[in-house]
This record gives structure tokens, C-alpha cells and sequence, in this order.
């Protein structure tokens, strides 16, 4: 691209859990790297200190998940498919759309990428409507796919493996635009990848629930707290002050040495160095493990998404999934006592080696250049107008 004209790139995300938040990150990093002079704007569509329609939603989906696991599955489960869940998803855009526009108006992107289908949708319709008219790129960060991500406005999907693109052209989805990429991962865990698995003493296990602290950290951590061969545990409270003031006493009277956390930014160096990691299956934790090499043992976790991520790494020989966590002390112990399964376990990781920043910023850069993609268009107000007319 000319240097004359840098390329406007918008990314946009969403702050209900941090694995969409460090997809965008993923994207941002490398596309940096890879065209230091294109404008590159990073927005968490959902990050506000007032109160507004979206941090109410943002606060009732993350307790949802929090607190109604079984009712969070329902919606999941209703909402997949064909024509299922289209209210709700409406629903969710046309609230939305009003702040996106403002957004792409102030922006003028050449190219608009979203990690959450929350504000996707929204951009969506507004094209859908022919307020704008600008490439949308669409990236999934679960294992598979979901009615809230389709719309037909969308250019192009970047897909975390092959099996969901049956599921989404199952959707109507056209299999044309689904790119199968991977889930970006940032640079950090490439550069701290482990090369070989590393056997023997001391056993260090590192316990994480999520960037927002979800999850039964206090009732795993005392499990895990039983097992004579760890040597160390570090946990990870993520952006949950409570939780991390609760662990933290809690780790006070442990017989393991424990460390407590709350959000940290090299994750990557935690994941070296530890023996096993012990977490909720988020997509974005998985592939960052699996880019580390790190045998993974899953443990509650949300009905619908992260069962089946979980599912895929146990079956792909990554990981366990504790269904019951009253089994997690079991399952772990039956791991520590066999290092050649661990190592076995970080082979079948590594062998799941995939950029998918990479793939998923060259695909749409070598698209850009064809120059046969839409470019953004059109002014608000006066098309908001048109719209109200008709």
C-alpha cells in the first residue's frame, strides 16, 4: 500500500471476558509489525464508566455466566443453528448500532475487524442498511462457531479449525467466506515457546479462571492444595479484586507454597515455567497453551462454548477435562505420576502449531490489495435520515 494513503484498519472488541479483548491484540500486534504505517485503532466497543445500555449488558452476560452456569447453556443451546436465536441477536445489534456508527464515522476505516459478535452485529445491519459500505472481517475465538456470529453482511470468517466450517455453512454461510486460520495469539508465547517438555522436580502448577476471575478458584486451589508431588502453585485471579483478596488468604494457610496474582501481562513466562496448567477451557487460554507446548487439565467449565472447546483439546490429546471437579485432584495426581503422559501431552500441543495473527492479518492484507473489496462510504446523519424516510 502507498505511504501516501496508510491503510485505516478498525478492530474492534469487546470486554465481556479478556480472551476477545487479547485476539485484538494479537491482530494489533502483528499487523503493526507487518505495515508500520497503517493507522491501526484497537476499541472495546463495551469499555464505558457510565451508566448505559451496554455495561448493563456487559454485566449481566458476565454474571450469567458466572452465576446461572445452566441458564447460560440454555440460551447457548437454543440460540445455535439456523434460525435460531435471530430475536435475540437483533435484539442485541440494533441496540448497538447507534454507538457503532458514531464509531466508523469517526474512524472512515478501510477495513473493519471484530473479535465479538455482539458489535459485529451491529455493523452489520448498518450496512445491511447502506449506511456503510466497508470490508467486515469477522474473527472467531472459540472452537465453534455460534448463531450470534452470522450474518450475511460479514466478507469474511477466520475459523479456529476445519470442523467449523461445516457447522457454519450449515448456517448458510457461504463456505467462500470461511477462512480456517486459528485463534491469534500474541507474540509473547511464541517467543516463550517451550521447545522440548521439561521433566522432573520442582512441579510447578499454575491455576487460572479466566482474565475475570470466574470460576471455582477457591475449590480447586484446595484440591490441588492435597497433592504432596506439587511443589508450587501460582493462580491467577484475573480482574476479580475479591477473588484475589480471598485466594490470597487463603494461600496463608496452605501446606503448598502458593503464589497469588490478579491480572498480569506475562502469562507467556508463567506458562514456561510451570509443569501443568490447570484452568477453565477459554479458546484463547487453550491456543495460547498449546502455542507454549503446556499440558492443560480443564475444570468447570461454561456449558455450551467451553464444553466443546474442552472436548477438542482432550480429544486431540492436549489436555483433561475434569467434568466433576471433585474428581480435579484425582485426575491431576494420575498426570504428575506419569511425566512421559505430560510430555506426550505437550508433544500433541506443539504439533498443533498455527499463527493465526499471521495467517489472519496476510489474508486480509493480500484481500485489501485486490482493491475489489468495499471501501467505507457514505455520512451518518444524512444516510440515518434516508432510513427514516423510507
Amino acid at each position: 500500500m502507498s505511504s501516501e494513503t496508510p491503510r485505516k484498519v478498525l478492530i474492534v472488541s469487546a470486554s465481556i471476558g479478556t480472551g476477545h479483548m487479547q485476539a485484538a491484540r494479537a491482530i494489533e500486534e502483528y499487523w503493526v509489525q507487518q505495515e508500520p504505517d497503517a493507522e491501526i485503532t484497537h476499541v472495546d466497543f463495551l469499555d464505558t464508566d457510565t451508566l448505559s445500555i451496554d455495561n448493563i449488558l456487559k454485566d449481566t452476560y458476565i454474571k450469567m455466566i458466572d452465576v446461572f452456569p445452566m441458564l447460560y447453556d440454555l440460551i447457548y443451546k437454543l440460540s445455535k443453528g439456523e434460525h435460531r436465536g435471530g430475536l435475540l441477536q437483533t435484539a442485541l445489534s440494533w441496540v448497538l448500532k447507534n454507538r457503532m456508527s458514531k464509531l466508523i464515522n469517526k474512524i472512515k476505516p478501510d477495513v473493519l475487524v471484530f473479535t465479538h459478535p455482539f458489535p459485529c452485529g451491529a455493523a452489520c445491519i448498518l450496512k445491511r442498511q447502506g449506511q456503510i459500505n466497508v470490508p467486515i472481517m469477522a474473527i472467531l475465538t472459540d472452537f465453534s462457531s455460534h448463531q450470534f456470529w452470522m450474518y450475511q453482511q460479514v466478507d469474511t470468517y477466520f475459523v479456529a479449525t476445519e470442523g467449523m466450517v461445516q457447522e457454519m455453512t450449515s448456517c448458510g454461510i457461504e463456505e467462500s467466506r470461511i477462512h480456517v486460520s486459528g485463534i491469534p495469539v500474541r507474540r509473547a508465547f511464541f517467543d516463550d515457546a517451550i521447545t522440548d517438555y521439561r521433566m522432573g522436580a520442582p512441579v510447578k502448577v499454575l491455576v487460572m479462571g479466566g482474565g475475570l476471575g470466574m470460576g471455582s478458584l477457591e475449590s480447586a486451589l484446595k484440591r490441588l492444595d492435597d497433592i504432596e508431588s506439587i511443589d508450587e502453585l501460582v493462580v491467577l485471579a484475573g480482574q476479580n479484586t475479591s477473588l484475589y483478596e480471598s485466594l490470597l488468604s487463603l494461600s496463608r494457610n496452605m501446606k503448598t507454597k502458593t503464589t497469588v496474582y490478579g491480572y498480569v501481562s506475562n502469562v507467556s513466562e508463567l506458562m514456561r515455567d510451570a509443569t501443568l496448567l490447570v484452568t477453565k477451557p477459554g479458546a484463547l487460554t487453550c491456543m495460547e497453551a498449546v502455542t507454549m507446548g503446556i499440558p492443560m487439565v480443564f475444570f468447570n467449565a461454561i456449558p455450551g462454548q467451553e464444553d466443546a472447546n474442552a472436548e477438542l483439546l482432550e480429544r486431540r490429546g492436549c489436555a483433561r477435562w475434569t467434568r466433576d471437579i471433585h474428581n480435579l485432584e484425582d485426575v491431576v495426581t494420575a498426570l504428575l505420576i506419569n511425566p512421559h503422559r505430560l510430555q506426550h501431552m505437550s508433544i500433541q500441543c506443539r504439533a498443533w502449531h498455527v499463527d493465526g495473527a499471521a495467517n489472519i492479518v496476510g489474508d486480509i492484507i493480500a484481500m485489501l490489495d485486490k482493491k475489489d473489496l468495499p471501501k467505507y462510504t457514505g455520512d451518518y446523519m444524512s444516510n440515518l435520515e434516508l432510513a427514516s424516510e423510507k
